[in-house]
């Protein structure tokens, strides 16, 4: 006999009946009186009486089919009456109308139940109306945005802009917005989420149409409904893009029934009647056992039955089965009867008891029947064949996998009992996401410290209850990525990676993907439920293989993204398409990896990149032939869902990304070549992922930079694999969508101080403004209550300590990955895009979201991680091997944030020395075609802090205005790298084309930038003047504001270049410093003329402070302007100033009135004069005491002298000029320059400038060989006429 609790294997032919009376107590068969007490006991009438045994027909097996016939029978009027309901019209099996009753585009499941909005405002009604009665309908919200449910008439019309309730005699209950609709609108009800039920109740009786969420009434939402002739309601739904919900009319039992309604489908009553008769016989073979021995039956305890293989029992449960398996093909009786008995198995008995029973239950459903869906929990998933079951058939369907691993985020506190959990509530009164802000624990009284412990007490509650959910889902997962259970099939584990990539490829949002399918906050709870298994499988493995490595060192192996084992649909790799890649690469395929492409598989993957149209059904059909003509097996049939309409052209490239390579007969050694070909991901076998013994599977094609010790089982993988997907698909940007719940607490916080701020403040006597206080204090209090508890979930189960730990896994899973992917070379081109992305977003996430709470700082080797990421950033920023514009940004905005913050600055100078300076000759190299405007946001942050008043955070106007968020990088702290800046200073030492090149593409650039900025003011200006009212466009304003935020960083880089290497400027031994000095005198003298003219364009457009325009203003511009001077005049040597000041005097643009304008003068000074005091109506940096230093204001006043000086000086000096000796180009300067061979003559700052992009003269166009100096050309004419 087995032990209680065992499993039982049986199959059909294990049976054979034998009349040999002297096996009856082996074998369990018994006597013809026995078997027939047995089976009146079992299969008795409960409508009827036991009767005698002496009246009793005799039962056996032979005669048991036609007494199951008379006890299953159902009165003919009862099927009959079957979808014939007086108030209803039309087919009794009540579905969505796909044919005709939509409007725009709608995705319908296939049981015509479930609809997903694919278009701007979609409706769909249903195929059945009612028109008189009590009706009821429910529907499953599966994501909470804009829809509008209820009940519209034949004759509404909608479209893409009007839905249900929009119209006359349509009616709709919108809980997004939570308002009800009948073509006006007015609040009504609760806030639904995802995983509500909402019930559509109508009473044509009265008139009158109510809604219910989750079973609670939300009262009666309208009355007086149109009734009478040709007055019939359909149920129906709008919904907008990419939202979904599931209907049920009746097709299964009602979750929330209510008294007096029906629902519009009638439940299958004959058929109900029979299962529950069956059930009713099951019950009692398992509450009567036959005693052959003592030829009686025993009563006993059905939770303590035993599946013995007993031929008279299992005979039974065979006549029963055999009833029983065709009426569980409805959905409503599996979920009615089957789910009712099972779920009353296990609130019955022990867990153990309840284990064993379900256990032996799905043998005898495996034994005896085949069901379609079986949707049972976490004890039908211990059953192998049906979790395998479930994974083929049920558990990816759309949302019906991760819905499992999902915890309902609650809008309603009351309703998830957070109350009770969370009595005392407390909230920060200031918050910093780089870190815990002790100085709030210090400053707190004794009463907030009390309620801050009783909160933090409750949290700790909610955390618990909340971690019992997550292990029970995080066990389903460990159930599902079994594979070990591979006896007489597939392992779980293999039938789970196939599913699991269909559903990240319909979730991915790409070129010519479906939308994204799953909610964002179900990935999120699904990714952390993923981690926990695979790691739990990870480090299982490493204990019974110590050559693998632990999950803390997990990597994905580089081969994994060119041996084609693993489909990565469409998606970006670093290097462009796969197929462009294969294309290009080849070569270095077969000489480091051993790997050479099909020729079909190239010539295919061209044709699909030529061919925009869908490719024909003989072509796709043919594929799998020319595959076969290489060799290898016959490849299955391709997947219907590979054809489906809505995915596009991109089916095109799944059969191109699926590659899988041929399996070697021996081993290979390094000079043999390994042929791929195509094979769809549903194809592959276990061999093809783990791999055989002269087959490596998913790492084929290892190259020499990699480790032959495996990491994991191969299948692991490509499961880690999936889990960074999902991160990059929609987990970050979950993360960031939750911090609101924070900042909605701050923001609240804040206001609640204001009011009991003003409260305090107000006289005693203004009673009526203390009873608007009062009110207004209660208002906040209540909503920081309930967000404060909110937030509390929040903090549990999406930025908790394991939450975060899980993220920083990602996070070093990806720079490991990298990291190996870079040793490879050029094949380092086949890694998805999407591996920078989480890189980057992660560690985004783990820095900005998990704070206060958590701070990054305290996670193991987060120095280490640190620098690892800025190497990789350091690195790849402008690697050539990148070239996704999209992913060259990401990382360079990266790494412009990480120079920002002290800490990752740190670890960018801690990286090897030779990868720093190497980054810093990338941010060197000529600013055109790249984003200059990033790099150059680099280089200030390097700086900021060692400029002329350059040491501030925020801009001086701007200190009494809130910043939208104190986080932005830009709003930190400065914080400059003197390390950086000397491998910028002998970098630019280092060769005499460096310079040069870098400095006039940053003078380009400042030409621009300023040019595009004064224009911008100019229209803004003039539609200001304009009497007519007007509004100027915010983006041109936002542009406006960028081009000057551009000007002042650029200055600020010119500054910076001159400080460190004041020699480029005013080293005239070196060819090109004469050139650039003048150039920059002139873009100086161009920027003090515009900004600091009387009265002028700039002075009105600061005075009008336009929002988006903020940050114009005097000061950031004229101190950068300023620092390049002082730099120039007053820190370089005297040679150098001689030569700085000659140029800027000689410029015709400099005015000595826009110096004096620094220090708010409107004239120069006398000579030997005391400066006056400055007017404070005027523009000064003498007002700027807290940002310029009394040095510094010294240092301008000595420049002001020096200039002041030297004017005078030139200008005595000064000799007139014919203008026939002027540069006909600018009449600035005197002519200085002869072009050679043309004779065409300018001055030497014009033909210089000129040069630079082009070499045509002037005036003729010739090209111009050379230019020699005029008074050399002159002189040598004049010996030759003499001559």
């Amino acid at each position: 006999m087995a032990s209680k609790g065992s499993g039982v294997s049986f199959s059909r032919k294990s049976y054979r009946l034998t009349s040999d009376a002297e096996k009856s107590r082996v074998t369990g068969i018994v006597q013809e009186k026995l078997l027939n007490d047995y089976l009146h006991r079992i299969f008795s009438s409960p409508e009827h009486a036991p009767t005698a045994a002496t009246s009793r027909k005799p039962l056996n097996f032979q005669n048991l089919p036609e007494h199951l016939d008379q006890l299953l029978h159902v009165d003919n009027e009862d099927e009959e009456s079957q979808g014939q309901v007086e108030g209803r019209l039309g087919p009794s099996t009540v579905v969505l109308d796909h044919t005709g009753g939509f409007e725009g585009l709608l995705l319908v499941d296939d049981d015509l139940l479930g609809v997903i909005g694919h278009s701007n405002f979609g409706t769909i009604r249903s195929t059945t109306c009612v028109y008189k009665g009590k009706w009821v309908y429910e529907v499953l919200i599966s994501s909470q945005g804009l829809m509008q449910i209820g009940w519209c008439t034949i004759n509404c019309r909608f479209n893409q802009e009007e839905g249900v309730g929009d119209t006359h005699n349509s009616y709709a209950y919108d809980g997004n917005r939570v308002r009800k609709w009948n073509v006006t609108t007015t609040n009504y009800g609760k806030a639904w989420a995802a995983g509500d039920i909402v019930s559509c109740l109508i009473d044509l009786d009265d008139g009158t149409l109510s809604f219910c969420l989750n079973g609670v009434s939300l009262g009666t939402a309208f009355e007086n409904l149109s009734r009478g002739l040709g007055m019939a309601y359909f149920p129906a739904i709008s919904l907008s893009f990419k939202e979904s919900v599931a209907f049920n009319f009746g097709s299964r039992p009602l979750r929330y029934p209510v008294a007096g309604y029906r629902p519009l489908q009638d439940p299958p009553r004959a058929d109900l009647v029979r299962a529950q008769k069956l059930l009713g016989c099951f019950r009692a073979v398992l509450s009567v056992e036959l005693d052959p021995v003592e030829g009686r039956l025993v009563e006993k305890d059905s939770s303590e039955w035993q599946l013995q293989g007993q031929p008279t029992v299992l005979l039974t449960l065979a006549h029963i089965f055999h009833r029983f398996a065709p009426l569980l093909r409805k959905v409503y009786l599996v979920e009615a009867v089957l789910m009712s008995f099972l779920r009353g198995v296990v609130e019955a008995g022990t867990p153990a008891q309840a284990q064993s029973m379900v256990r032996q239950v799905l043998d005898l459903l495996w034994l005896f029947m085949e069901i379609h869906y079986l949707r049972l929990t976490i004890a039908i998933l211990r059953h192998d064949k049906s979790r395998k079951f479930l994974l083929n058939n049920v558990l990816f369907d759309v949302l019906r996998s991760v819905v499992f691993f999902y915890i309902k985020s609650p809008l309603r506190v009351e309703e998830a009992g957070l109350q009770e959990l969370i009595p005392t509530t407390w909230w920060p009164h200031r918050s910093s996401r780089e870190g815990k802000d002790s100085k709030d624990i210090k400053d707190e009284t004794a009463e907030e410290h009390r309620r801050r412990r009783a909160y933090e007490r409750g949290c700790q509650r909610l955390k618990k209850r909340i971690e019992v959910v997550e292990e029970l889902q995080v066990q389903i997962l460990k159930l599902l990525l079994n594979n070990k259970d591979d006896n007489g099939g597939e392992a779980s584990r293999y039938i789970f990676l196939t599913k699991f990539r269909k559903f990240l490829q319909e979730n991915a949002s790409g070129r010519g993907n479906m939308p994204m399918l799953c909610p964002p906050e179900y990935m999120v709870c699904f990714l952390h439920r993923l981690i926990s298994a695979l790691r739990y499988y990870w480090d299982e493995y490493k204990a019974s293989n110590p050559r693998a490595s632990f999950s803390e060192e997990a990597y994905i192996p580089p081969q994994v993204f060119y041996n084609g084992k693993v489909d990565y649909f469409d998606l970006q790799r670093l290097g462009g398409l796969l197929s462009h890649l294969r294309k290009t690469l080849k070569d270095d395929l077969a000489s480091k990896a051993n790997i050479l492409i099909d020729p079909l598989e190239l010539q295919a993957a061209t044709m699909d990149d030529l061919d925009e149209d869908e490719e024909p059904a003989p072509a796709a059909a043919q594929r799998p032939m020319q595959a076969l003509a290489m060799g290898g097996v016959l490849p299955l049939p391709r997947p219907s869902w590979l054809s489906s309409p809505t995915l596009g052209r991109a089916n095109r490239f799944l059969s191109t990304a699926a590659v899988s390579l041929m399996t070697p007969r021996r081993p290979l050694t390094t000079s043999e070549k390994v042929k791929v070909r195509t094979l769809s991901a549903e194809q592959r076998t276990r061999e093809d992922i783990e791999g055989s013994h002269w087959n490596e599977g998913l790492l084929l094609g290892r190259p020499p930079e990699e480790p032959e010790q495996p990491l994991t089982e191969n299948s692991l993988l490509e499961v880690l694999d999936g889990a960074i997907m999902m991160y990059n698909l929609s987990v970050h940007q979950q993360l960031g969508k939750m911090v609101g719940v924070s900042d909605d607490v701050n923001e609240y916080a804040m206001a609640l101080r204001d009011t009991e701020d003003k409260l305090r403040r107000c006289p005693k006597r203004r009673k009526d403004i203390l009873t608007e206080l009062t009110k207004s204090q209660k208002v906040f209090s209540e909503k920081l209550d309930h967000l404060s508890r909110r937030l509390a979930w929040v903090h549990a189960t999406v930025y908790s300590q394991e939450k975060m730990l899980d993220i920083y896994w990602l996070l070093r899973v990806c720079l490991r990955t990298i990291e190996h992917g870079d040793r490879t070379g050029s094949l380092f081109a086949f890694m998805p895009e999407f591996y920078l992305s989480v890189a980057i977003n992660s560690y985004s996430a783990l820095k900005n979201y998990f704070g206060p709470v958590h701070s990054m700082e305290e996670l193991p080797g987060y120095e280490e991680t640190l620098t690892r990421l800025a190497a990789i950033l350091a690195k790849h920023f402008a690697d050539t091997r990148i070239v996704g514009t999209d992913i060259r940004d990401s990382l360079m905005q990266a790494l412009a944030s990480y120079v920002c913050y002290p800490h990752s600055l740190r670890a960018v100078e801690r990286i090897p020395e030779e990868q720093r300076i190497a980054m810093v000759r990338s941010l060197l190299a000529p600013y055109e075609q790249r984003p200059w405007a990033q790099t150059n946001w680099i280089l200030v942050r390097l700086w900021r802090g060692c400029g002329f008043g350059y040491r501030y955070t925020r801009l001086p106007h701007l200190l009494k205005t809130k910043p939208e968020d104190a986080n932005l990088p830009s709003l930190q702290k400065p914080c400059p790298s003197t390390l950086l800046q000397q491998h910028m200073a002998d970098l630019l030492r280092e060769g005499p084309d460096v310079a040069p090149s870098f400095l006039n593409s940053v003078l380009n650039q400042l030409n621009w930038a300023f040019s595009e900025f004064i224009g911008m003011i100019q229209e803004i200006q003039q539609a200001a003047e304009r009497l007519e009212r007007n509004f100027v466009d915010s983006r041109q304003l936002k542009v406006c504001a960028t081009c000057f935020d551009l000007s002042v960083s650029l200055l600020r880089v010119l500054e910076m270049t001159i400080t460190l290497v004041p020699e480029i400027f005013l080293d005239w031994a070196r060819p090109t410093s004469e050139m650039l000095l003048r150039r920059l005198a002139q873009l100086l003298n161009q920027v003090l003329n515009r900004v600091t003219a009387e009265r002028n364009l700039f002075d009105r457009v600061v005075t009008l402070r336009l929002p988006g325009l903020e940050s114009v203003d005097h000061y950031p511009i004229l101190v950068a302007v300023t620092g390049i001077l002082v730099r120039l005049l007053v820190h370089g040597p005297a040679s150098g100033t001689e030569r700085a000041t000659s140029v800027l005097l000689a410029d015709p643009c400099f005015q000595l009135r826009s110096i004096c304008y620094l220090l708010g003068q409107p004239e120069p000074p006398t000579p030997g004069t005391a400066l006056p005091a400055p007017d404070r109506k005027r523009f000064s940096l003498q007002s700027y005491t807290d940002y310029i230093s009394v040095e510094e204001l010294a240092q301008v006043e000595q420049m002001l002298a020096h200039l002041t000086s030297a004017s005078a000086q030139a200008a005595a000096a000064s000799l007139p000029t014919s203008e026939e000796d002027l540069c006909p180009i600018c009449y600035a300067h005197p002519i200085s320059a002869v072009f050679q061979p043309c004779g065409h003559k300018s001055c030497k700052a014009c033909i210089n400038q000129h040069l630079m992009n082009n070499k045509d003269c002037f005036f003729c166009k010739a090209t111009i060989m050379s230019v020699e100096d005029w008074e050399k050309a002159a002189s040598a004419s004049t010996t030759s006429s003499a001559a």
